[in-house]
This record gives C-alpha cells, structure tokens and sequence, in this order.
C-alpha cells in the first residue's frame, strides 16, 4: 500500500500554529522510540471528517479540525499513517506552538510499536497495582489494558531548567513562570492530538504522573528531573466517542465593544 502525504487539513492545522519564534532544532527535545520487532499493520483509514481545501477556508479546515478532536478510548495497535509522518507531526508542534518568553521548555518522548506496550504493561501496570486497593484492580488492569491496545504514547514532559532561568532573568514574574510553563506544554498536547486525529487516529489523554516517571527515565534514557505532565495514547479507532454536552455560551464567552 502507498501511503499518501499529509491531508491539506493537517498542513493548513499546523500552519495556524506558526508563531514568530525563533526555532531551535526538535531533535533533542523529540526522543524517538520505535520498536523494529514489532509485527505491525499500517492502513489508510477512510476519513470520516470533511475538511474544506481552499485557502479562502482556512480558518473554517481549522475549526472543523478543532471540533473533530475528541477522545477515544477504544483503540487497536494499527497505524494510519508512516511513523516517520508521526515524527514530523510532533517535530511540526514543538517547533512552532508557542510558550511564555519563548521559553521552548517543553520536551517529548515517542513511544510505538512494542516500546508502546512496553510501557503500560510492564511499567504503568505494577505502579498502579502496587498502590491500588485489591477489590479495585480488576477495573484499572482492564482500563490499562486498553491504553496498551493502542499503537502508541507521545508523553510531554517540562525541562525545569528553562523555567529556572526565566526566573532568573525576569525575577518580576518569578512567581509565574511556573504555571506559564504548564501553559505552553497544555497547548503542545492539544495541538499534536488534534493533529493526530486529523490523520484518522483515535486518542486519549492519561496522567499516570508521577507514579510512573522513575521507571519511565531509567528505560528510556530521560533526565530524572524533566517533569513529565501526561501521557497521549493514540492507535486506529476500534470505537467512537461518547456523547458530549454543552454549557451556553451565554455563561462563557462575553464581549465588549463589538461592531458588526
């Protein structure tokens, strides 16, 4: 099977993630694992999600990007899409999200294939066994279970040491540094999820942190004081999303001073 390039409604979604930063290269913030055991099985999905391809439309391909973003418990080891397209997904996020100061704090491991299954059956499943109550295993093994049927993790963690540096140079806005860091890598999450399900991938978001961040740096080589935030579960939809409700948005979103 020929695999196709990226969809114009990836390429036009990235694009509206374009910042004027200035970029430093992803590679040593983007480790990359990929199991070269792993027996695996890659299809094109047909799209169930309709993006316009004009320019005049971009803001619209954008939206529907947006809305199409949801979460996806049930998924299989199957890929959509090269993982070389998955590498220059993520590589496009850390490079041109934005963050405060453009701090650039935010680092990613990639985890698939085997490394994938690796990491939720033999490390986040003792963590989570180890503190669980007995009568409350059997559920959380089968949820893990689940996570370890996709076919990969992107897990985003926060260098403190760029954090401590702005802190250092801004003393004035010491105090926020922080929680503008936690900012920036939100954003770095939304924005490689959104990407991954407009390729046709399916995903959810878990937070296993900071039971599992130990082991995770001893396997995989990362600095113990990288602080990891969540970890992105992703592999090709073997369900659908749940129902999703709506506060008005009368009660969230307020205007002053509009014209037309």
């Amino acid at each position: 099977m020929r695999f196709q390039p990226a969809s114009p409604a990836l390429r036009s979604y990235l694009s509206h993630l374009t910042t004027h930063i200035h970029h430093t290269r992803p590679s040593s913030r983007i480790p990359f694992h990929l199991s070269v055991s792993a027996t695996r099985t890659t299809t094109q999905l047909p799209s169930h999600r309709h993006f316009t391809s004009t320019t005049a439309k971009m803001s619209g391909t954008f939206f529907d990007a947006v809305k199409s973003r949801r979460t996806i418990y049930q998924l299989s080891d199957e890929s959509v899409i090269p993982d070389s397209k998955i590498k220059e997904i993520v590589e496009q996020a850390v490079l041109h999200v934005p963050s405060s100061f453009n701090s650039q704090s935010t680092r990613v491991l990639v985890v698939l294939g085997d490394e994938h299954k690796k990491l939720w059956n033999e490390i986040v499943k003792p963590a989570v066994k180890a503190v669980a109550p007995a009568e409350a295993w059997p559920s959380s093994e089968q949820r893990l279970s689940g996570f370890a049927a996709g076919y990969g993790t992107v897990l985003f963690y926060e260098d403190p040491a760029d954090v401590h540096a702005l802190q250092q140079k801004f003393a004035l806005y010491a105090d926020k540094f922080p929680q503008w860091s936690e900012h920036t890598n939100a954003m770095h999450q939304y924005a490689v999820w959104t990407a991954l399900e407009v390729e046709g991938f399916g995903a959810n978001l878990q937070h296993y942190n900071p039971l599992i961040d130990e082991k995770i740096a001893a396997t995989w080589n990362i600095p113990q004081v990288w602080s990891l935030k969540g970890q992105l579960v992703f592999g090709k939809p073997a369900g659908k999303a749940g129902e999703k409700s709506f506060k008005p948005l009368e009660e969230r979103v307020f205007i002053h001073g509009a014209k037309n």
